[in-house]
């Protein structure tokens, strides 16, 4: 992302804030499926994933558009996503089914279940580099 916006998800209506950083104000809003929780954009800043816990699903937002362009079932209870730095996967963290969700960000299908400790929560990734070495 080239961080010209911040995304935050209302928790009193079914809808996110797009912030434009420059001016620190809302530019616009953005209507979800349900009250959204965790997100995190694809590195080439087309894409918002957003966990939406209600719903056992995530919106995929495009940042283009400005809108919501597909909802992926995914377990139950998502709360937090993760993109990998190659922007091919996300991560979605499912705190009542205890897993997490890889969806392949090429189909927009979830590729598999990974089965985790209870409550699942927080994802947490970190970038790896050669540079030095």
């Amino acid at each position: 992302m080239d961080d010209k916006w911040a995304f935050t998800a209302d928790q009193t209506q079914p809808r996110l804030a797009a912030i434009d950083t420059a001016s620190n104000t809302v530019k616009t809003w953005i209507p979800l499926d349900a009250p959204g929780y965790g997100s995190a954009a694809t590195p080439d800043g087309r894409w918002l994933v957003i966990a939406i816990p209600a719903k056992n699903s995530v919106d995929v937002i495009d940042l283009q558009a400005m809108k919501v362009a597909r909802a992926i079932p995914v377990c139950g209870n998502p709360q937090e996503v993760l993109v990998r730095p190659d922007g091919k996967a996300a991560y979605v963290s499912c705190m009542q089914s205890n897993q997490v969700a890889e969806i392949d960000l090429g189909l927009w299908t979830v590729k598999r279940l990974i089965e985790t400790g209870k409550a699942t929560d927080g994802l947490a990734g970190r970038r790896v580099s050669n540079r030095g070495r």
